[in-house]
């Protein structure tokens, strides 16, 4: 009995250390076997990998508990609990792929980004302020890509077929109201906010994400820079004034402000202008920010810019080129900025931001004027919600109000009032879902509710993307948009319908080392534009006017083929038309050129230590009105030309000289005619061209950095 109870025993302990054998197929979605795996179980030794087949095999002692573990570069591990009553195990596996954001496929349709952190850059924040020509304007820069016009008389970002005022800029998340600053009639302004306060940019040419609206064309997304990285003061003195800029930096915070003062008289006096000015125009603008960290994830920012600016000058009549009519421009400004940004848990972020605009313009000419005041408010809240690395998702509350007051007074003394008081209540969502590394989707829903027209709007924004290989990628944009019509039509009208607009787009880029080329065609269909008889007249008012706008847009950039050289070639053709305001039917509006190009180029010669920079634009013929034709918008100008240079030259770290102008061959520019108000004698209207105040322009800089770090300079700002 005895050997019998140890022979079982025996047995039965051997049965306890049998061994199983483990094998199977390990695969990628695809269905193609995946070489190189790691197969093990979980809390041995006993482990294998996997042949050029994808298979593997295991022998390993039975246990209570096994778990097979699948293990692979950019792969999720895949662990499955194994029967351990058997003696054999077939298993096939299919891995997940773990998304790379880094190397994954981006939606590039309709969206220029410039920022320190993407790693698909086409410009960066250095490139806004040395591009010739530009005179370290954000708009002037980003007119050198494709999609935009030339319309040199008004200096503001006109995109594929939209007026100016269809583009909208706003500061981390927050929109910016009457972002340009005032100038003298047909004359350019400028953006009112200094690039060197940026570290980057998006600029959308259409089918922008869900989170913005009130915008038909464009959106251009400025990021304020983080905490600065070094104590410094930089002075600059320049051909049209001065500016001192101050930065301080503390364990987790920093402040950066910048005064700069404008005044061009100076500058008149030594470079002739088609304008006689009674006082040239001055301006004070400051720029601030302070940032902290208030946590280990948390962030905030305040910026704030403030300025005021006027003009005297004398204007010649059109129909008497003898009578000068005094006119003043005058204007008072300020945004203020805050954002905040904190991380709550592993899957949830929070965004919140703020912020109010207070702007008073004014202008007069012989006995008339137009007084506007523009009040507005902006409350945004974002949550982010990161569910896998192949899914995320943003939901987002904001309201937006907006006051404005007008005064037309004409030459008679009569007064004619206008106001509006809109607020708009949005809310969005948007999914964006990686079916792989190389295939990418995304879906928004934006809801509005415009108080002007008491109507709940839901406008949809779709997008995807495909990698075609390491370096070139598809991607395809649609989405609808809306936006107020022109504060002119609401002062009448205070419950004008809103205008509106679709987008589709279809995008390739090819991204190589130091170089990348994108081709994007779209197509854009206006509806419920603005239509009326007299402008002043709300009666005359309706809002069935349509339109469309259709081309192709080339981009080219290269800095490794010529040593030291960085130079970028855009292309957009553009066909556009809109039955709108008081035209007669369908046709291409003035600011339309069916065809832009820009070649931009820019050079460091190491032996001179000089930055040189050339940038040369066209822009064909564009319409014009000519009242003494029969034909509605027959008049052409002519093709538009400029060829603009900048040296920047490095005599020490702390001092560079920088000098700049604009259309070095003085071409003459003609932007369209003005006309006199009532015909002569002959019934013939006297006309004025439409041109810049001087054919060129010329900038003179030094610039001075003070730091304790003498490696420190303003090169990286000119």
């Amino acid at each position: 009995m005895k050997v019998q109870f140890l022979f079982l025993s025996i047995i039965l302990s051997f049965q306890s250390l049998a061994q199983v054998t483990i094998g199977g197929y390990i695969k990628e979605k695809s269905g193609e076997p995946l070489l190189g795996v790691n197969v093990f179980i979980e809390g041995t030794y006993d482990g294998a990998t996997t042949d050029l087949e994808g298979k593997f095999s295991i022998t390993t002692d039975r246990a209570d508990s096994m778990i097979l573990v699948a293990s692979f570069v950019g792969f999720h591990d895949h662990k499955i609990l194994l029967d351990q009553n058997k003696d054999k195990i077939q298993i096939e596996i299919e891995l997940k792929e773990k998304i790379n954001k880094l190397n994954a496929v981006v939606i590039t349709a309709g969206s220029f980004d410039a920022s320190d952190e993407s790693k698909r850059v086409v410009l960066n924040s250095l490139d806004i302020v040395t591009t010739a020509g530009s005179t370290a304007d954000i708009p002037g820069a980003l007119n050198t890509l494709p999609g935009t016009q030339t319309v040199g008389e008004t200096g503001r970002l006109f995109v594929r077929g939209g007026e100016g005022r269809e583009t909208k800029t706003f500061i981390d998340g927050m929109i910016v109201h009457n972002e340009y600053s005032p100038s003298a009639p047909n004359t350019p302004g400028r953006s009112r906010f200094s690039p060197f306060m940026f570290k980057g940019m998006s600029f959308s040419t259409g089918g922008y994400s869900a989170e913005y609206g009130q915008a038909l064309s464009s959106a251009l997304i400025l990021q304020s820079k983080d905490i600065a990285d070094i104590t410094r003061t930089d002075l600059s003195f320049m051909s049209v004034g001065a500016d001192v800029a101050h930065t301080s930096v503390w364990k987790n915070s920093s402040f950066a402000g910048k005064v700069q003062y404008s005044n061009l008289t100076p500058y008149f006096a030594l470079v002739s202008q088609n304008i006689k000015w009674d006082q040239a125009p001055t301006d004070l603008n400051g720029n601030f920010a302070y940032r902290i960290k208030t946590s280990k994830t948390g962030f905030l920012k305040v910026y704030a810019n403030l300025s005021s600016a006027e003009m005297d000058l004398y204007e010649r009549d059109i129909a008497d080129p003898n009578l000068l009519l005094p006119t003043r421009v005058t204007s008072d400004y300020l945004y203020f900025n805050t954002s905040y940004k904190e991380v709550l848990s592993e899957k949830w972020g929070i965004r919140l931001g703020t912020s109010f605009t207070e702007s008073s313009d004014f202008a007069s000419q012989a006995g008339q004027s137009r007084e506007e005041d523009i009040s507005g408010r902006h409350g945004k809240a974002v949550l982010d919600y990161i569910h896998s690395d192949k899914l995320s998702i943003r939901f987002g509350a904001e309201l937006l109000l907006r006051k404005g007051d007008e005064t037309l007074i004409n030459n008679l003394g009569q007064t004619l009032n206008g106001q509006f008081d809109e607020s708009i209540a949005s809310g969005f969502v948007e999914a964006e879902q990686y079916i792989s590394s190389s295939l990418v989707f995304k879906a928004g829903l934006r809801m509005e509710n415009n108080s002007l027209v008491d109507q709940a709007t839901a406008n949809p924004r779709l997008s995807a993307g495909y990698k075609l290989g390491d370096k070139s990628q598809v991607s395809v944009a649609y989405g609808t948009f809306r936006q107020a019509p022109s504060n002119s039509i609401i002062y009448r009208l205070n419950n004008a319908t809103q205008e509106n607009a679709e987008h589709y787009i279809a995008n390739y880029q090819w991204l190589g080392e130091g170089r990348s080329f994108r081709v994007e065609v779209y197509k854009k269909n206006y509806s419920n534009l603005t239509r009326y008889s007299d402008e002043f007249t709300a009666s005359t008012f309706n809002f069935d006017g349509d339109g469309f706008a259709e081309g192709l847009d080339l981009f080219w950039r290269d800095s490794r083929t010529f040593n030291n050289t960085d130079y970028w070639v855009s292309y957009s053709y553009i066909n556009s038309e809109r039955n709108y305001r008081n035209y007669p039917g369908s046709f291409r509006p003035p600011f339309v050129s069916n065809h832009n190009f820009s070649v931009v180029a820019k050079r460091f010669i190491q032996s001179i230590k000089s930055q040189l920079g050339l940038t040369y634009s066209f822009a064909s013929k564009r319409r014009y009105n000519d009242l003494n034709e029969d034909v509605f918008l027959g008049g052409k100008t002519p093709n538009y030309h400029d060829l603009s240079f900048n040296i920047s030259y490095l005599y020490s770290n702390q001092i560079i000289f920088h000098a700049m102008v604009n259309n070095v061959f003085g071409f003459n520019n003609i932007f369209g005619y003005d006309y006199a108000a009532q015909p002569d004698s002959d019934g013939f209207y006297a006309s004025r061209p439409i041109r810049p105040p001087a054919k060129r322009f010329l900038f003179l800089g030094v610039f001075i950095t003070l730091a304790k770090n003498k490696s420190i300079s303003q090169l990286p700002n000119l």
